[in-house]
């Protein structure tokens, strides 16, 4: 059980983090409220799944772990959790999405994307979803990319289109 609570105390010291590494988050917007409804709402979504997540696993570390047991190998462990992860088809199917998901798209997203507006240290999203979940670091990302619009510290740009003729 002290493994979960390190694990929460890292996923707040990385959300901390990114805080500290765009400054911008911690001030008022200059025209709206302190917090839209957008980015409450994907923070509330966020929280939401981190709360649930936390919930399913510490009911695994309940069902599974042996008293003295190790965190990274054998019962109950992060190995055994990753093996679950697997026991059925289903099972299978779902955790090979969030597996690609996870660990491939979010990072390349939000370190390409997050460069592209300006968030420092974009990495630390994918980082935050080793201690917390998948779609507390997405949310947070769609979060702080909504407050520094809103700060206009990046502005969107529509690309110019060719004139494509269609022979028809």
């Amino acid at each position: 059980m002290v493994w979960i609570v390190a694990h929460a105390v890292l996923g707040v010291a990385v959300i901390a983090w990114v805080l500290h590494a765009n400054p911008l988050l911690r001030r008022r917007p200059p025209e709206g409220p302190a917090v839209s409804a957008l980015e409450a709402t994907y923070l509330l979504v966020g929280l939401a799944s981190w709360v649930l997540g936390y919930v399913f696993n510490i009911q695994f570390v309940h069902e599974y772990a042996v008293p003295g047991g190790n965190p990274i190998w054998g019962e109950g462990s992060w190995q055994d959790y990753i093996v679950h992860l697997f026991d059925n088809p289903a099972a299978s199917s779902a955790s090979q999405d969030y597996i690609f998901v996870n660990v491939v798209l979010l990072p390349i997203f939000t370190i390409v994307d997050g460069r592209r507006r300006g968030i420092a240290k974009p990495w630390l999203f994918f980082v935050s979803t080793l201690f917390t979940s998948c779609a507390f670091g997405i949310a947070l990302y769609f979060a702080v990319a909504e407050r520094l619009r809103r700060h206009r510290a990046w502005s969107e740009q529509a690309t110019q289109q060719p004139e494509v003729a269609v022979s028809g």
